[in-house]
């Protein structure tokens, strides 16, 4: 089974991959959960910070959100969730950290499928495992470890 990636282009700002890339991206990072949906969103600034603000009381737009499903599990529905990608925020952050767009695009929803099924880094140990999944499947891809700047 293959994942179910349903992509909603909720601005027409320039600088997005193609699908293909974001079903090779979401299907590397959640290559353990065949047959699983998620629905990833990519948004203006003004979208990213109303959803910022309401869910984690941020005012301000930010790269990457993480709606996991939160279903009772009777229901047996392979649904992970959403993710909401904020078009200008990653172009942004990929110039100020002298990455490639591609490269930080991948990162991005690589972390947010990892926070989908549960990875997080509230904590130093918790953050070093997510980091490192991070960074391996980044290699995968034939990227860079996304926490080593460039400059370095």
């Amino acid at each position: 089974m293959t994942l179910d990636l349903d992509i909603q282009r909720a601005t027409d700002l320039p600088g997005q991959p193609d699908d293909d890339c974001f079903i090779r991206w979401a299907g590397l990072a959640l290559r353990d959960k065949p047959g699983h949906e998620l629905t990833i969103r990519l948004v203006d600034a003004e979208e990213s910070q109303a959803l910022n603000r309401e869910y984690r009381q941020r005012d301000y737009p930010t790269n990457v959100l993480s709606f996991p499903a939160d279903l009772p599990p009777e229901l047996d529905i392979p649904l992970l969730g959403d993710l909401v990608i904020c078009v200008p925020v990653v172009l942004r952050e990929a110039a100020e950290q002298s990455k490639t767009p591609e490269a930080h695009w991948a990162h991005m929803v690589i972390h947010g499928c990892l926070h989908l099924v549960g990875y997080d880094h509230i904590e130093d140990a918790e953050a070093e495992v997510m980091e490192t999944l991070e960074t391996r499947l980044l290699a995968e891809l034939g990227f860079p470890d996304p926490y080593i700047s460039p400059n370095e």
